[in-house]
């Protein structure tokens, strides 16, 4: 069967179609059916089937023949030191932590925070918190304390558990007192926290509150699997929002472990043993479902990679890694890509590695310029596949689904819809658009499996920011439009949370903390064009009256404080003071045309502007740091 024999059963019988691929898990006790829709349009899948995702990723490998195949590489450039622990030693490793956890109060349906580096030790922890069913929510190791302290109060976990450090190119970072720093700030505070310690920053524990990871584990009982609902939580995790309140994505256990399974042969084409790599971080949705279930439900091996694509040591670390450790499929962000291309033109590094292993790649996080795809192919001579999704969604709205079918690539676009998504392209009205024109990208309900059913505690914004604006669909907050084969191009998002390196982040998030420096009056951060990065933010600053700064060290200090509140992920560097910023009458800021004018592109004057003058001082500002280049 080709794709679209594949979509038309889907589109025929939905029901029978997930239930099929529900067949591929190993449940407690089966569901009666695969959606229930008692409460549209709130959807669930496979509410009232038992099952455990753990047992699913981990237990049924090892009595299934897989005991001794390797589960997870682990990689590490940056520490020179690689790992491999197959399926029977990963058992006992998270039922042994499993079991301390338990014998500490965790039970299920509590929550468990996960503040970790690239390790292995951060699957080990997921999975050892959904043994037990409790609910996981990992935060990006190095993320900023209040960025934690804003998650902790939300999920309101028992225990945390962190890494001691991470560790970069050239510096450790000291994870310990950035918790330290958000228990402080939290309302709520953990029962405990348990702390993986690393030579190279061990963290100073608090008698009675921290406990090491390895020695809460000595004498405990091994914890077996303890079966959840199928609309039970599997995890939590936090997305950037436009208002800057972080949004509890959850995923419901049973879809999860379904829509995953499902996606590692039909689209990642890798069957069970094969070696599948995504070079992203556990904090982020791809880790949680391409470094962590989707792989080990399916019975592939895994790689944990702590480095960066150059500089540890040089631009051919992702050639060494696939070669080295066998890999398949290879999945990434497009910034990678970008970076390897920069230090590498002509892919020398490429020519000193065997990568006759290499099946295909995998692009996603961000729109995949043309030029990098062509880079790729031409240096790899496999497909390169750009695929769009979210972290609401969890795995690809949108594919090439080369495990069903290798469909023709259109550069610029990340191919058809997968079963599941109908995706429409509506104009203002909520009217579907002609094919080639541009409109809000939105799905039709219910979403497939494995999408988030609800936020975290936030029902109502859920409905809001989702559910609202189109009726009967899921607005993904992307705009684009389908051509006359159904392929779909995504060309802008329709808020203000930008892309930056694959990570979203809210532009307005960043306007908060720069609206807190005492000296700044008013402020707009609009995301910029970036060769390397996709986006990047660039914030502009009005001064408060008779603030008599200097603009230099005004700009210094905000761009210090974005650091500290946001963290270094959001790489906010661009900084200029302004004497005012473009509006409409109504007060709503041009951020638009801002991003226009700095990317050099022709506009349309906004009809209901201000003061068009204003617009030829952001030019001026912009041009001063580089942007505004027509």
């Amino acid at each position: 069967m080709g794709y679209k024999d594949v979509y038309a059963a889907w589109q025929a019988d939905p029901e029978a179609f997930w239930m099929e691929a529900a067949s591929a898990i190993d449940w407690d006790q089966k569901p009666t059916k695969a959606l229930f829709d008692e409460n549209a349009p709130l959807y669930e899948w496979f509410s009232d089937g038992m099952v455990n995702t753990c047992w699913n990723a981990v237990d049924r490998h090892v009595e299934g023949g897989r005991a001794d195949q390797v589960a997870i590489i682990y990689d590490s450039p940056i520490t020179g030191r690689q790992d491999k622990i197959t399926y029977a030693q990963l058992k006992d490793k998270v039922a042994s932590v499993a079991g301390a956890l338990a014998e500490k109060g965790v039970t299920k349906g509590d929550r468990v925070i996960i503040y970790m580096p690239m390790v292995a030790e951060a699957l080990i922890a997921m999975l050892a918190v959904t043994r037990i069913g409790a609910v996981h929510s990992v935060v990006f190791g190095g993320f900023a304390a209040n960025e934690l302290a804003v998650r902790i109060d939300d999920a309101t976990p028992k225990a945390i558990i962190a890494g001691s450090c991470g560790i970069e190119p050239g510096r450790v970072v000291a994870y310990k007192p950035l918790l330290d720093g958000a228990i402080e700030l939290a309302k709520h505070k953990p029962d405990f926290t348990v702390i993986f310690q690393r030579d190279e920053a061990r963290a100073d524990m608090i008698e009675g509150r921290d406990f090491d990871w390895n020695e809460m584990q000595e004498g405990v009982t091994p914890a077996e699997c303890v079966p959840v609902e199928g609309n039970h939580p599997a995890y939590i995790l936090y997305t950037s929002g436009t208002t800057g309140a972080p949004k509890g994505v959850i995923r419901h256990t049973g879809g999860h472990l379904v829509a995953l399974n499902w996606t590692m042969k039909n689209l990642y084409n890798v069957d069970p043993g094969d070696v599948f790599w995504a070079a992203s971080d556990v904090g982020w949705v791809v880790g949680h479902s391409y470094i962590t279930y989707g792989p080990l439900v399916h019975g592939n091996t895994t790689i944990v990679f702590e480095g960066k694509p150059v500089g540890t040591p040089d631009a051919g670390t992702f050639w060494r890694v696939i070669s080295e450790h066998n890999v398949k499929s290879f999945f990434t962000a497009p910034t990678a890509f970008r970076a390897v291309k920069r230090e590498d033109p002509k892919g020398e590094f490429v020519k000193k590695y065997d990568l006759s292993c290499l099946d295909q790649v995998y692009l996603a996080g961000e729109r995949a310029d043309p030029d990098t795809i062509v880079w790729a192919q031409d240096q790899l001579n496999v497909p390169v596949i750009d695929h769009w999704w979210q972290t609401e969604t969890g795995y690809a709205i949108a594919a090439n689904p080369l495990g069903i079918e290798e469909l023709p690539v259109k550069l610029g676009s990340p191919a058809v819809p997968m079963p599941g998504y109908q995706v429409d392209i509506l104009d203002e009205g909520g009217h579907p658009a002609p094919a080639g024109d541009m409109g809000a990208i939105a799905v039709k309900l219910p979403l497939p499996p494995g999408t988030l059913p609800n936020l975290w505690n936030a029902e109502e914004r859920y409905l809001k920011s989702y559910l609202t604006t189109f009726p009967g669909y899921y607005e993904t907050g992307d705009a684009g439009y389908k051509d006359e084969d159904g392929y779909l191009y995504i060309m802008a998002r329709t808020d203000d949370v930008i892309n930056v390196a694959g990570h979203r982040l809210s532009t307005g998030g960043m306007e908060e903390v720069l609206a807190s420096h005492p000296d700044v009056a008013e402020c707009a951060v609009i995301g910029v064009t970036d060769q390397l990065k996709g986006q990047l933010p660039l914030g502009m600053v009005c001064l408060n009256a008779g603030s008599g700064r200097e603009d230099a060290d005004v700009v210094a200090e905000c761009v210090k404080l974005v650091r500290e509140k946001i963290g270094p992920v959001a790489a906010f560097k661009l900084c200029v003071v302004v004497d005012r910023l473009p509006k409409t009458r109504s007060g709503k800021i041009l951020r638009g045309t801002m991003v226009s004018i700095a990317d050099g592109k022709d506009f349309k004057m906004p009809a209901t502007i201000d003061d068009p003058a204003i617009l030829d001082e952001i030019r001026e500002a912009l041009e001063g740091l580089g942007y505004s280049k027509t």
